[in-house]
């Protein structure tokens, strides 16, 4: 298929895209004034500007109404994401004056709802771009496809194949913008029961606001350089926590419950694997904290309990400084980071269901090398057995993802180590942050800093995006640039 036509296939739903974002952009504008930040009105217009000049130039080229390949639709997806990011980063550059890497940083970690950031002091911001800042994350948290999908005034087969490039595999409703609709009305309504959950702790409007914004979109990010650790404040922390859950778990279960009068939360393995996780990661890393540290009974439980369930469900909050923790119970954190939440959910990661999808796979594996040779033996999942064919091929997606994702990991990690040669930090404590972006956690040791080289930031940059997208989409991306230079 000709470039040309391969664009003019897409651009017009791309621009939709852009226009949508920009629309939502100029949300920030009217904080400004609320907060009388005059001086922040031209800086914070610079993306939705931006983000609706882009949309209109995409959407002047004539759609050519070809089929167009998954490729297609999964590199469109990872640009999206990618532009989102580059667009987002100019309030940041023309508001506080930080270098554009840096400003790109912040909004890669805004829209990933990762939560690292490179902010000077977040104490001394403008309250403009702290709100942009959550209204990036709690975007992204349900994605950009998906919430311009619900707003789209019409369902085409590129708005299908671009929603399920996103990495969305929920489909509860018969229409993909019906589906996308329900999401968005479950978003908004966990949302401003997390507001008024919070506001029960004492802490200011603003506050609440912001923390329920990114706690809901497991993001992180908070109005405070010191994050939650700033309230001092157990009853916060407390209530935060079933917040986080929420957005880890799939959607679906909320709509069974409301829609169907169902308790999808009891008969869902990923709901119930997260919870196993969470009280399980909470108890041994409260053994740490006690027998390693010496830390009080009360306060091992409470940093446990909050951190581990930070940790798997992506959220990136601390009530505690995990560089003070013992090496071994970083690197088990790192395990809930690298497993993340569940699939149809905010959360990164692996993602449960692949886990719940390799246990399986192994059982099945077994029982057919202790069985007769005759004997058929079919992969049982969700309950429900599956065809041999479409078993292999889901076995064989799923454990690509998978060693792809650890081998990122991996290899990032010695690519960061060689740019910090002087040895600050020891490789477990990078290890732990490269985790964290890929896995869009948020969670820091101490490595991502202003401070840190501008390599390492572009690495951090791939990392997030290559993490959020849940790898292929950003392979596609690169494949296909290698494949137009190399000709």
């Amino acid at each position: 298929m000709a470039l040309a036509g391969i664009v003019s296939s897409i651009a017009a739903d791309l621009g939709e895209i852009f226009l949508y974002i920009g629309m939502i952009s100029y949300l920030p504008l009217l904080v400004a004034l609320f907060f009388h930040e005059i001086s922040m009105l031209g800086p914070m217009a610079t993306a939705p500007v931006a983000f609706t000049l882009i949309g209109l130039l995409l959407m002047r080229i004539k759609k050519a109404e070809i089929e167009i390949p998954l490729s297609v639709a999964l590199g469109s997806v990872a640009l999206i994401w990618l532009v989102s990011s580059l667009v987002g980063a100019l309030p940041f550059v023309f508001g506080l004056g930080m270098p554009y890497t840096s400003s790109v940083f912040e909004a890669m970690s805004g829209w990933t709802s990762t939560g690292l950031s490179l902010m000077p002091s977040v104490d001394d911001a403008p309250r403009t771009l702290l709100f942009w800042r959550s209204l990036t994350q709690w975007l992204g948290g349900i994605g950009i496809v998906a919430l311009t999908t619900a707003v789209a005034s019409h369902s085409s087969l590129t708005h299908f194949r671009l929603y399920r490039s996103e990495g969305r595999s929920e489909a509860f409703m018969p229409s993909v913008v019906a589906t996308a609709m329900a999401m968005w009305r479950i978003y908004v309504l966990l949302t401003l029961l997390g507001v008024g959950l919070i506001l029960l702790s004492g802490v200011p409007l603003w506050d609440a606001v912001n923390i329920a914004m990114t706690a809901i979109a497991t993001g992180g990010f908070s109005v405070h350089s010191a994050g939650i650790m700033y309230y001092r404040n157990p009853l916060l922390e407390v209530l935060i926590i079933p917040i986080m859950i929420a957005g880890a778990l799939p959607f679906k279960v909320y709509y069974l419950m409301y829609h169907r009068k169902r308790l999808g939360l009891f008969g869902d393995a990923q709901a119930h694997l997260l919870i196993a996780l969470i009280l399980f990661g909470s108890m041994v890393a409260m053994y740490d904290l006690i027998v390693l540290t010496s830390t009080a009974t009360m306060d091992a439980l409470r940093q446990s309990l909050f951190t581990i369930t930070s940790a798997a469900t992506c959220t990136g909050f601390n009530n505690a400084d995990p560089f003070l923790w013992p090496s071994v119970t970083v690197l088990f954190i790192s395990l809930f980071m690298l497993i993340g939440g569940s699939s149809g959910s905010t959360a990164g990661g692996i993602k449960l269901s692949r886990v719940i999808l390799s246990y399986e796979m192994l059982i099945w594996w077994f029982r057919r090398l202790y069985s007769s040779p005759r004997a058929h033996r079919a992969l049982r999942h969700e309950g429900k057995p599956i065809e041999h064919r479409i078993a292999e091929y889901e076995i064989s997606k799923n454990a690509l993802i998978v060693v792809i994702f650890v081998l990122a990991v991996f290899v990032a990690t010695l690519v960061v180590l060689h740019f910090d040669p002087s040895g600050t930090l020891s490789s477990s404590d990078v290890l732990f942050d490269v985790i964290s972006a890929m896995s869009n956690v948020g969670l820091s040791t101490g490595y991502v800093n202003p401070g840190m080289s501008t390599a390492s930031q572009w690495m951090f940059i791939f990392l997030m995006w290559f993490g959020r997208l849940e790898v292929i989409p950003v392979m596609v991306v690169v494949v296909g640039l290698y494949r137009a230079i190399t000709g």
